[in-house]
Order: structure tokens, then sequence, then C-alpha cells
């Protein structure tokens, strides 16, 4: 009896039949990796193998992955000995359902250049130190290529997340189907299948997905399923081909795009990007105001400095032009493209009902920054007032999108756009932006490379209520330093300092540590 025989330990100089195969599994919560795994073994012992899996779990979905091990040996007679864990050094196969769970484990001395086989989706899923971050937190994608290519004897990587949606499956199918064509197990393709197929439940969508997987893992073009194109805002700056709409819009378009025509071939991106997100925040004439204080760039730059100042300007100046007020929420909420967005995240079937609650707190001052500019100025300037209004509307509210009295109330609040420019939020931001942009300008002459700086020091301000008050906090103390550092040679690289100290914690720490070395250089010569 199997049960009565001797163990089979692993020993060096193994022969084929004897060696055990060492496979690791990293997946987060939602991934089916315990799914995968059971495939896996499926696979191992329709192939007459033994085969064990064991998982250990992760503290959470992006604090810690879940680690599921399987060993697997011929079955010949004996029952082997299998371990419980990977070991340093010690894996064949390696496993990742996404591109940073890869880097933890080359990290951690899984992976190993005349060994293992290493297989990873090249999507990302933010870790929750990259979300936290207020400024670009995301780790570096193209260094874990890097030294995957290096850390491993082979390295599959490819977008299977992208896979897997595109056949309505789960990324533990097409991580299988990657397993499967990269022939790192000595297994058909058929016997993989006959796993899923096992399955009885989306076998379908899961051996679509594994299939389009394997054909990429061998070098395959996966057939791309043929969808109906979206129709672009603009082919071109001047593209009227593909532009639909009242004629009257789409010339004063065309007059927007052929300004744009005329602009350094350097600028022009950038440039074009920015007008279509300040035509779509608000209007055309809104879009004629970008380009008119983006020209005020342009005329100070010069090719000598590879149009970095304009650059700047048709980013941060888009950026700034569209700030989050609660018109902006309320029409992203009430946009038909976030509703296909919200039911093909749920997995919502056609003709199912979608239920949507949408979560608003606002306080007084965005009540009053959605009133015309005299009325609002007004009951901020009576506190009492204020205070009286703030205590019946600062409070959590909770509006079914889905309904049509709440989908009517943002939609009325998402209409009052077109009275933007005449209510008091706008008034203040305006303000803003026209002393950010009128300070970076100043330098551009005497100081180029301060002047970038000074514009993308717009960064920092982001967000919607208490977020965006202290992104403006963060944003102004950076900037109170520049008296001290005007006229110094480094004084741009110290903005640039300040403005990633800024953008590194939330609390503003690492800032406040900055500006006090930034108080001490008046005693210092410039290098």
């Amino acid at each position: 009896m199997l049960d009565q025989a001797p163990p089979l330990r692993p020993k060096s100089g193994a022969t084929d039949n004897e060696r055990v195969i060492k496979l690791a599994l990293l997946a987060v919560g939602g991934q089916g990796g315990g799914v995968l795994a059971d495939w896996i073994v499926d696979v191992a012992e329709r192939n007459g193998y033994v085969a064990q899996s064991t998982s250990v779990a992760g503290v959470a979905q992006r604090t810690g992955a879940t680690i599921y091990y399987v060993e697997m040996a011929r079955h010949t007679g004996r029952l082997p000995v299998f371990a419980l864990s990977p070991s340093q050094g010690d894996v064949d196969i390696l496993i990742a359902a996404e591109l940073m769970e890869a880097g933890r484990a080359i990290i951690r001395g899984f992976v190993t250049p005349d060994r293992t086989t290493l297989i990873t989706s090249s999507h990302r899923i933010a870790a929750v130190s990259e979300k936290v971050e207020p400024g670009d937190g995301r780790a570096s994608s193209s260094k874990v290529h890097a030294t995957a290519e290096a850390a491993a004897k082979r390295f599959v990587a490819f977008d299977m997340e992208k896979i897997a949606s595109d056949n309505g499956s789960m990324i533990s199918a097409s991580l299988l189907g990657a397993l499967a064509g990269s022939d790192a197990l000595p297994f058909t393709r058929e016997s993989y299948e006959q796993a899923i197929g096992a399955g009885g439940r989306g076998v379908k969508a899961s051996l679509a997905a594994f299939g389009a997987a394997f054909d990429r893992a061998r070098g395959a073009a996966a057939a791309a399923s043929p969808k109906p194109a979206e129709p672009a805002i603009v082919e071109s700056a001047l593209g009227a081909g593909q532009l639909r709409g009242p004629q009257n819009l789409v010339q004063g378009w065309q007059a927007l795009a052929a300004r744009i025509d005329l602009m350094p071939v350097a600028v022009r991106d950038m440039a074009l990007r920015g007008l279509r997100k300040v035509v779509d925040y608000q209007d055309i004439a809104y879009g004629r105001d970008y380009l008119d204080r983006l020209d005020k760039a342009v005329a100070l730059d010069d090719a000598g400095h590879a149009h970095a100042l304009s650059i700047a300007a048709a980013k941060h100046l888009a950026n700034a032009l569209c700030y989050d007020d609660m018109i902006r929420v309320a029409d992203l909420k009430t946009r038909s493209t976030r509703d296909q967005r919200v039911r093909k995240e749920v997995g919502a079937k056609a003709g199912s009902i979608l239920q949507v609650t949408e979560y608003f707190h606002p306080r007084i001052e965005e009540f009053c920054g959605t009133l015309p500019a005299g009325l609002g100025s007004y009951i901020e300037n009576r506190p009492r007032l204020a205070g009286f209004l703030d205590r019946r509307i600062n409070r959590g509210r909770r509006v079914r999108t889905d309904s049509f009295a709440g989908f009517a109330m943002l939609w009325f609040i998402g209409g009052l756009r077109r009275w933007r420019r005449s209510l008091l939020r706008h008034k203040v931001e305006m303000a803003h932006v026209e002393r950010w942009y009128a300070l970076a300008l100043s330098h551009a002459r005497e100081d180029y490379a301060l002047a970038v700086e000074i514009l993308n020091c717009r960064r920092l301000i982001k967000g919607y209520s208490d977020t965006h008050v202290r992104a403006q906090s963060k944003f102004d103390r950076v900037l109170s330093a520049l008296d001290l550092l005007k006229g110094r040679d480094d004084a741009a690289d110290w903005i640039r300092r300040l403005r990633e100290a800024a953008l590194k914690d939330e609390k503003g720490d690492m800032l406040d540590g900055a500006l006090r070395t930034v108080a001490t250089l008046g005693s210092v010569p410039a290098n």
C-alpha cells in the first residue's frame, strides 16, 4: 500500500523520477490563488504525480500576499516527504499575480538565476504604501522588470489581468495558461484544460483566458476580440473629420486647435491634452482662456531649454483651471461613461439593475463656494451665520443615483457649471492661479529653472474639501522659501527638494525639516 511504503526524501543527484518540483504562487485576495493552486495539483495528479498544496495567508490584501506552495514528484510507489513552505534558493517555479509581488519574491530570495522560472502578470495593484503618499508613490515597474530579468533563469511577463478581463474570467485562468505555455512543467495543454473543465463553473470563460495566455507565453500574438472603435475627440489638433456637435462648437474647437498648431512642436501634445481637459471641464470659452495664459509662457520660452517652461505651463495650468468642486463631482457622477465603468467593475450583466449609492459630506466652505461670489462672501464673513448653516449642512449624506430623485439632484448641481465663473469658488481659485502663474513667469528671464520648478509646485494642490485645504497649505509653505532662495544658483534644486518632501508624507514632517534646513542657508553660500 502507498501509505505503508517508506518515505521518499529528495537527495542530491536524484533521478528525474525522484526529483521534487517546487512551485510557489503569490496572490492577493480576490485573484483566485487558491483555485489556481488546486488546478496545478489536479494537473499533476492527472499526469501520475503526487502533489501537496499549502498556503500561508497574508496580513491583508496589499500588506501581504498569500503564498500558495505546491510540491510534486512522480508517483514511484513511495510517499514523498514534502515541505510546507518555500525556502530561499529552493524554488523551481515562482508565479506572481502582480508585478510588485514578483519583486518581493526576488527580495525574499525565492528566485535564483540558475534555477527559477519566474512567471508574473505585468499589471500593477498599488500597495498601501504607494497609495498613502500624497505625490506619485508608485514604485518603478521598469526596475522590477530589469531585476527580474537578471534574477531568474527564465522570465515570463505580460498583462495577464487584461487577458482575463477581456475574456470575462479571473486572472487565475490566465496565470495557468502562462504556466502551461512556458513548458516549465512536463504536462500537456490538454491536461491543464481538463483540470479547468473539472471545476464546473465559468469553464468557458476560464478556458478562453487560459488559451489566450498560453498563446502569449508561447510568443504567439493573442487574437484580440474585435471591439467597436470609440470616436475620438480629434485625430490631430485640427481633426475636424472626427468632430460631432453643433456647428458653432465645432468651429470654436477648430479655432482653438489651430492656435495649438502654431506652437512649437515640443509643446503641442501637452497643450492639446490640456485643452481637451479644460474644454471638457467647462466650455470653449474656458479653453480660450487657457490658451491665452499658455501663450504668455510660450512667448518667454526658447528651444535652448527644450521648451520645459511651456510644457510645464501647459500641464499644470490645465490642472489648476480644472479644480475639484461640488459641481465637478456631481457632473462626473452623472455621466453615462461612469455608469458603464461601474457596471464593468462590478461585473453587472446586461439588463440587470444596478443600485449605486454615493456618499457626500459637504462643509459650509463647499456650500458657499457654489453660491454667487457676493452672497458666498457675505456668509463666510459672518462667523455666526456660517456656523449656524454649517451645523445643518456639515453631515454625511447617502444619495442613490440609480433613483430618479437622487440622479436629478446631482444632475442639477452638475448643470450649475454654466454659471461657474460667477461663483465664489471660481473667484478664489482664479485669484490663486493668477498669483502662482505670474510668480513663475516673473522668474523666467533671470532663473529659467526656478520658474519651471514654481510651475511644477502646482502638483501639490489636489483633491477636494479638507484634502484641498491641506494641499494648498503645503503649496504656500514651499513657496514661502522663495525669498531665502532667490539669487542662489541652486534655488531651483531647493524648491524641487521642498516640493518632493511635501509630497512624501501626509503630515508634512519631512517638509518641516527641509524648511528648517533652508532657513539656515542665509549664512551659507551656494555652490
